[in-house]
Formats: C-alpha cells, structure tokens, sequence
C-alpha cells in the first residue's frame, strides 16, 4: 500500500524527520510518501499558524488523490484541516493526535501529552475535547521550546522532554506520555526506555491506524458529514479549489 503523510509545514528538514519516523514504524510492503506543502508556514505553534497550514494540506491531499495513494496522515499534532481532507476523498485521511490519542486509551488509563510553546496549550486541550478524551487526559504539558527548536538542538529537546515527562509521571500520575509534536518522533523509543511507560509518537501511529484501515478496506463515509464539498467558486488565491 501507498501511505502520504503529509507535513503541514514547509521545514523539509523536520519532514525528512517524519519521514524517517513513518518509514521506521510501517511494514515492510508499505510505501511512505513525505512531503510538505509548497505553502504554508515553517512551524505551526498558533490558531493563525494552524489555519494557515490548511490550503496547503488540502492541495496535498488533491494531488495524492493522483498519485495512487491508499490513505494520508496529517502529521501535525493539532490535526489542521483534517475534517475537510475527509471531505475530499474517500481514502482514510488519520491525524496523529487523533491516532494517538485513541492508541493511549487502549494502553492507559490515564497519560499526559507533552508539547512545545506554552501558547499552544489551549488549542490542544480544545481539541483533545473535541475527541471526547479530555477525561483521559490528565494534563498537557509545554516546554519553551518551538517547533523547529528540536531540529535545530535535539540535546536540549530531549532535556527538556525528560524533565516534562518525569514530571508528568509524578504529579499527574500519568500512566502514559503522548509526544505533541511530529517534530518530536526521534525520541520516543529512548524516553519509553528511560520512563518504563508506553511513550507514542503520533506519527507512527497515525501510520499504523492507517495500515489497518487500508488493510480492512475502509473507506471514508460519503454520507451526509464528509461528502465531496458542493461544487462551487473559490476566487482570488484560493481559485485552485474550485470544484
């Protein structure tokens, strides 16, 4: 099978990072294709930074439909543009948040998801809410580090991973630590050995989620809620999307 896992925003070197990530965590016979946007922001840490991303993601999803893919992954931790990718194709469009957060459940009862700029941490309680987890969830934890912070030091990332982790462990009583950042996938197995709990990185599996769907030979319902958008006229930048 052909999996697109798309990266919201336009850094290539946290894609090649994605990349890596997804290719380690598919079988053998799935092909992974990772790209960015050719629009859109270096890092997504903000609402306008997240809607932003979004035409870019949409055109992605349009050229994958071309491309003889079988499912995408949005591999963003706030999910950008998810509901309206299900909306223009029939194949499994899953996001990593959403993938994670429902692989936790199944491991624990209770886990913390660790992220990046403090800023971001009403966005993620919003959307964890959204997925009917916020009972699960005990706490989101931010770091001072932005996105493209863990490319650029990966040593001081993964300090401050440890730390946040640690402490999630100890005072939330987490009993799992979901990594809130695709720009994060490196370091999972190391920090699942140092914390002798189930650590999960979105992007893997988002990847996984989307084996099995492909696997069971699902597809997105076409129903009433993610229907092929109704065919009308986008003008200005966005005349691209015209249906």
């Amino acid at each position: 099978m052909r999996i697109k896992v798309i990266n919201p925003n336009t850094t290539l070197e946290m894609t090649k990072s994605i990349e890596q990530a997804a290719k380690h965590g598919a079988r053998e016979d799935t092909e992974i294709l990772a790209v960015s946007p050719k629009m859109g922001p270096i890092s997504i840490e903000s609402y306008y930074d997240e809607y932003l991303s979004i035409p870019g993601v949409l055109e992605e999803i349009k050229n994958g439909e071309e491309e003889g893919v079988d499912a995408f992954v949005i591999a963003c931790w706030g999910d950008p543009g998810l509901h309206a990718a299900r909306e223009m194709t029939d194949k499994p469009v899953v996001g990593i948040a959403e993938a994670s957060l429902y692989l936790a459940s199944m491991l624990a009862a209770r886990f913390s998801v660790v992220t990046v700029l403090p800023r971001i941490k009403t966005m993620l309680e919003e959307l964890v809410d959204s997925y009917g987890m916020g009972k699960k969830v005990a706490n989101i934890r931010t770091t001072p580090l932005c996105v493209i912070d863990f490319e650029k030091d990966p040593e001081r990332g993964m300090a401050m991973l440890k730390e946040e982790g640690k402490r999630a462990i100890e005072e939330d009583h987490a009993e799992a630590i979901l990594l809130g950042c695709a720009g994060m996938a490196d370091f999972a197995d190391s920090l699942e050995k140092e914390f002798g709990v189930p650590v999960i990185d979105g992007v893997v599996a988002g990847v996984k989620f989307a084996e099995v769907l492909v696997d069971l030979g699902k597809k997105t319902s076409k129903l009433k809620t993610y229907k092929y958008p109704e065919k009308k006229e986008y003008t200005g930048i966005l005349s691209q999307f015209t249906q």
